[in-house]
């Protein structure tokens, strides 16, 4: 591999038999110049350019931002596919360190955003949230930021989707967000509401994911038999309109239509939810 151009102390584009690729390493480019050959043995990472926008991207972020925060960055990547014993695609290394770039920028100008799907992230992708939060432990040391847990929960978010990349019906912050709002509307139907971080709003949210979930040809793994549904329908008839109308938002805001099974399920847990707390059995 023959250097084309330098973009940082640790990123080259090499010309590898006529193919060019971005190649990453601790040091790969130190006192090196165009045309010298790149040591293998320092080669850590290797991008080809499959996508020109996303590779002429990743590019320029290589050669503007600090390298100790693509460092950082790389590591947090680093420790993801180890933890979860995958290897992710171009995109995240883009995405995230953006992410943290804009993010330590916002921190160090006293600007803090509130990320309100932070009890959802928790709930529904545990993993990657410990991967954020061991993301937290990086920054700290590798850059002296102590970020907030709201920017752990954007990290678990970016981890998620690139984990789910192929085949993932919409983004890990869509797919909270329409939990978190679905549940919300359970909330109103049985007249209460629950204690963020209890188990009682995980229990509910762990609920509704699972009404959601299909296997790899889209079919529901919690399809209901169809005498099952038309029992049920007569039994919590009050409770299956207001699950309906659970739908109709949801269809109107995130273009998702549920079918008679869910809305039975949603309408069992108006149903459980409503008469445990008229026992006192929740909060």
């Amino acid at each position: 591999m023959k250097i084309k151009k330098i973009l940082n102390n640790n990123a080259v584009v090499v010309n590898d038999l006529g193919e060019e690729k971005i190649v990453m390493g601790s040091g790969i480019a130190f006192q090196k110049r165009k045309n010298d050959i790149i040591d293998p043995s320092l080669i850590e990472k290797v991008f080809i350019m499959d996508d020109p926008e996303q590779y002429g991207h990743l590019q320029e972020m290589l050669r503007t931002l600090p390298e100790e925060e693509i460092a950082a960055s790389e590591l947090i990547i680093s420790f993801a596919e180890h933890e979860l014993e995958v290897t992710f695609n171009e995109r995240v290394h883009i995405a995230l360190t953006d992410h943290l770039s804009f993010a330590l920028d916002r921190i160090n100008k006293g600007t803090m955003i509130q990320n309100t799907l932070l009890d959802e992230i928790r709930i529904l992708y545990p993993r990657e949230f410990q991967i954020g939060l061991h993301a937290k432990s990086i920054i700290r040391k590798a850059l002296q930021v102590d970020i907030p847990e709201d920017e752990v929960g954007y990290i678990a978010m970016h981890i998620h989707t690139a984990w789910k990349n192929a085949g993932a019906r919409g983004t890990a912050a869509e797919i909270a967000a329409m939990l978190r709002d679905m549940a919300e509307a359970v909330e109103r139907a049985a007249g209460i509401i629950l204690e963020r971080g209890s188990a009682n709003y995980e229990r509910l949210v762990t609920q509704l994911e699972n009404i959601l979930r299909s296997d790899e040809t889209g079919k529901l793994l919690s399809e209901l038999n169809p005498e099952i549904v038309r029992i049920a329908k007569e039994r919590y008839s009050q409770e299956y309109a207001q699950a309906k109308e659970v739908g109709e938002q949801v269809e109107e805001d995130y273009d998702y239509v549920l079918i008679d099974s869910q809305l039975v399920f949603i309408a069992m847990e108006i149903n459980r939810i409503s008469i445990r707390s008229k026992d006192g059995n929740i909060l």
